[in-house]
C-alpha cells in the first residue's frame, strides 16, 4: 500500500533510484495506491548522467508492493519490496526506461492497460 510520503525504489533502468510518492493520480482502493495505479513522484536519488535527475517530478505506475496481493483464485502474491516503473504521460503509460529488473504482478497492470511496461519486463508472475 503506497500513500503520500511513501518512498518507493525504481525498477527500470531510467536513471533513477529512489523516488517519494506526492500524489496518487488513479487509483483502484479507497485511500492507498497499489499495483498498476498511477502516482506522481519526485526523484530523491538519481544516477548520474541519465535521463532523470534530482528533483524532477515525474509520472511513475506501482509494479511491486510489500503488501500481500490476493487474486480471486486463492493465490497470494508477495514481491517484496515497494517499486515503481517511470513513465512519460499518465495517458498513454510509455515507460522512460528500456528494461524492467525483478517481478511484476502481470494481471494487476494488465487491468490498468499498462501492456508496454508488461513487455519489458523479464520475470512475469
Amino acid at each position: 500500500m503506497i500513500q503520500v510520503q511513501s518512498n518507493l525504489q525504481v525498477a527500470d533502468n531510467s536513471g533513477a533510484r529512489r523516488v517519494q510518492c506526492i500524489r496518487i493520480l488513479k487509483k483502484s482502493r479507497a485511500t492507498n495506491a497499489t499495483v498498476g495505479d498511477i502516482i506522481t513522484v519526485v526523484v530523491k536519488k538519481a544516477r548520474p548522467h541519465k535521463r532523470v535527475r534530482r528533483k524532477d517530478i515525474r509520472i511513475a505506475i506501482i509494479v511491486r508492493v510489500k503488501k500481500d496481493i490476493n487474486r480471486k483464485n486463492g493465490f497470494k502474491l508477495n514481491l517484496g519490496e515497494n517499486s515503481c516503473m517511470l513513465v512519460n504521460s499518465a495517458k498513454d503509460l510509455t515507460p522512460l526506461g528500456t528494461r524492467l529488473n525483478g517481478p511484476i504482478a502481470i494481471r494487476e497492470l494488465r487491468k490498468a492497460k499498462a501492456m508496454k511496461c508488461i513487455l519489458l519486463s523479464n520475470f512475469n508472475l
